[in-house]
């Protein structure tokens, strides 16, 4: 802890007083995230509560006053050392701790002092806001002027406090996401000079920084093992190519607008592109909502990770179908085409369904591309459910992710059958994870929307959910489920994951678990959660269930079902036959499978045993990225 340093003629009972507090101030745990510490000052007890510099102030503790008391009470003992000290004006001590705290305060503007559990700590307002708390400084215990400087000197240097700082310039940009980046300890500076790296170059890209933090924390072992990755490394996060154009459309009014539209290509080196188009007003290249950068890194590691060779993208406009009739939207898709063409194509770039765009967006789409291009090649998904091919398109996305929770259960010897499930999101795929729960016989319990979650303790049957989808396309509330079923409930402003269960899938947006969510459903008994949407827990979320031991299904490996859909509709033999549902939940078995187990064996190989919280999580990433690696290696620099 660091301690101001005593004035000349402190007697020795002083300094074994200074010596018990140090003692008693010492931080009992690593974990507790401190950067700097400092205990109840000497020369002005009120110091432990003063900050230096626009840190929150807190009231002293009563053990810091029974300090204060007893350092009162033994300055009244006489002795000669007694009457050396009286010697010292009081109004000096002062002054020389005052200006103490404005010299930290002008050269470290960052500083401020708070008190936590009884003790005063210095604190870094920077990474508070901007980067994950770190560890507390090593020389954090000595209690001399020299040494606290030299501790806040060390932090000031460190390249966390610096990554936060740039984090900080980052976000005065509009542009930027409102949530800060969480900067993660990573064990090796090559790891951390590829961060620092993404960083300089995409400092707006909150999301995607995120997305590579976790990324290259997996990859420690592999890099570790083959410093060549790190040149691969450096390579696959810059993308091939971003597309930016104008649309042009007109209204049934005859007035004309002008969108925006864009595709990121991430990386091509497996095979061509597969990526969802996404249709939202406030879809951007940089905006917070669009997360197209994000999206395209991590469909890349999902299509590297799935039985089939393909690369990945993302992309939009910043239309909004919503309010537009359909020849608006005709209209519009093939203004959209119009440039697009010329990027799509079944051995550059294959598109799908995404936020906004679904089977009547990609009909215009793929007709206006059928007619420019001149030929059927079939390489868009979603129109082939009604032309040909396979019947199960718009569920094999929630069918994998029940599929993959059903192969962890397998691995630990266990059945998912009556097992109580919360699912969160109210879209297509959370009906579909509901639907396929209730035929393995798990018992699926909630769903959430914006507003709140609804329980159903009875859990969900059949005729409820065909009722949830009345409510769906009726735009009702899920309030209105209570109505109908009495022992329901709905909870406004509330998450559904404090609720007893066995098996969490998440199906709404990203980060919506928090630490605190996490904390909650390792508190309700959660041992699974499977990803069904990008991100959908935040890194601190991710710690907090792993050191519970809650095994996580990443969505690249268990949000596979929709590659798989798409590969086997554009198979040859789709073409000519239509898939029964039981043949092509057979094939999406099959796949998931092979999934899972390469992930598996990635972990293995690299020394995470499977039942490992992070063996899933990492083996996923590291099969995905060697598989990506091999291939940009054998092609040479391009």
């Amino acid at each position: 802890m660091l301690l101001p340093g005593g004035g000349p003629g402190m007697n020795s009972t002083m300094g074994d007083i200074n010596l018990i507090q140090a003692q008693r101030h010492l931080v009992r745990s690593l974990d507790e995230g401190i950067d700097l510490e400092i205990g109840p000052g000497d020369d002005d007890p009120s110091f432990s509560n003063t900050p230096l510099i626009g840190g929150p102030t807190q009231e002293p503790s009563a053990e810091e006053q029974d300090e204060s008391k007893q350092m009162a009470m033994v300055s009244q003992l006489p002795n000669d050392d007694q009457d050396m000290s009286k010697a010292q004006p009081a109004k000096r001590k002062k002054k020389v701790v005052k200006r103490w705290r404005e010299e930290w305060a002008d050269t470290y503007k960052w500083a401020y002092v708070d008190v936590k559990e009884g003790t005063a700590r210095i604190f870094c307002s920077v990474c508070k806001e901007y980067g994950r708390k770190h560890r507390r400084n090593p020389y954090g215990n000595e209690g001399s002027r020299n040494m606290q400087m030299s501790a806040l000197e060390e932090h000031n240097n460190s390249l966390l406090h610096k990554e936060a700082l740039r984090l900080q310039m980052a976000s005065k940009d509009k542009i930027v996401a409102d949530k800060p980046i969480n900067v993660k300890a990573l064990m090796s500076k090559t790891a951390g000079s590829i961060i620092e790296a993404a960083l300089k170059r995409d400092p707006h890209e909150a999301e995607f920084i995120q997305s590579v933090q976790e990324a290259v924390h997996a990859l420690e072992r592999v890099i570790a093992k083959n410093s060549h990755y790190v040149n691969i490394m450096e390579r696959l996060l810059e993308p091939e190519r971003m597309i930016v154009f104008r649309v042009p459309w007109v209204d049934d009014k005859g007035e004309t607008h002008v969108n925006r539209g864009f595709r990121v290509h991430f990386n091509q080196a497996l095979g061509p592109c597969r990526g969802g188009i996404r249709f939202h007003q406030k879809m951007n290249l940089n905006s917070k909502f669009s997360r197209a950068l994000p999206l395209s890194a991590s469909k890349t590691l999902k299509n590297a990770l799935s039985p089939y060779k393909l690369g990945g993208a993302a992309g939009g406009s910043d239309f909004d179908p919503k309010g537009k009739s359909d020849n608006e939207i005709m209209r519009f898709c093939q203004s959209f085409m119009n440039e697009m063409y010329h990027y799509f194509g079944p051995d550059k770039d294959l598109p799908s369904e995404e936020m906004g765009v679904g089977i009547r967006e990609m009909g215009y789409l793929f007709g206006q591309y059928r007619r420019l291009a001149g030929n059927f090649q079939g390489s868009f998904t979603g129109p082939r459910i009604f032309w040909s091919g396979s019947s199960l398109r718009t569920e094999a996305t929630a069918y994998g992710l029940v599929f993959f929770a059903q192969l962890i259960l397998a691995e630990l010897n266990k059945d998912i059958k009556g097992l109580r499930c919360v699912v969160s999101g109210f879209g297509k795929i959370a009906l579909h994870v509901l639907e396929k729960l209730v035929a393995v016989g798990a018992l699926p319990i909630t769903v959430s929307d914006s507003k709140g979650y609804l329980v159903d303790e009875d859990g969900f049957d059949y005729v409820k959910i065909s009722f949830l989808r009345d409510l769906k396309a009726q735009q009702r509330s899920l309030r209105d489920y209570s109505k109908t079923y009495a022992r329901a409930k709905y909870y406004d402003e509330a998450k559904p994951w404090n609720e007893r269960c066995d098996v969490a899938i998440p199906c709404g947006s990203q980060n919506e678990i928090d630490q605190v969510d996490a904390i909650n459903l390792v508190n309700s008994g959660c041992h699974i959660l499977v990803e069904g949407s990008n991100m959908p827990c935040s890194p601190e979320a991710v710690d907090a269930l792993k050191k519970a031991n809650v095994l996580i299904a990443p969505a690249m490996a268990a949000g596979a079902g929709g590659v798989v859909a798409g590969e086997i509709e554009l198979n040859h033999e789709c073409n000519v036959m239509h898939w029964s549902p039981e043949d092509f939940e057979s094939k999406l078995q099959e796949a998931m499978k092979q999934t899972f187990h390469r992930a598996l064996k990635a972990a293995n190989d690299f020394g995470y045993q499977k039942e490992s919280p992070e063996a899933l999580l990492h083996g996923a990433v590291i099969s995905a990225f060697l598989a990506i690696a091999q291939a940009m290696t054998d092609q040479g620099c391009v």
